[in-house]
């Protein structure tokens, strides 16, 4: 249950920081194609960030499902 919190917190902090992350390039005095420009950049980076932290849970559901089945099996 605590592992299931931290998730649920992680995920929080995380859309806080989108959200924060995209009123601040909206709110920002620039012209609309750098704005644009800025989002698309920001979008790509966010993308493999979410692609790397993916990798690393299956990484450790993996493990956890081996350490699992060595105490059951």
């Amino acid at each position: 249950m605590a592992e299931n919190r931290g998730g649920t917190i992680i995920g929080a902090f995380v859309a806080g920081a989108l959200i924060g992350a995209v009123l601040g390039i909206l709110y920002a005095p620039a012209e609309g194609s750098e704005t644009r420009e800025k989002i698309g950049d920001w979008m790509e980076e966010t993308k493999e960030k979410a692609k790397e932290k993916i990798e690393k849970l299956e990484e450790e559901i993996k493990r956890r499902k081996e350490q699992l089945m060595k105490h059951v099996g």
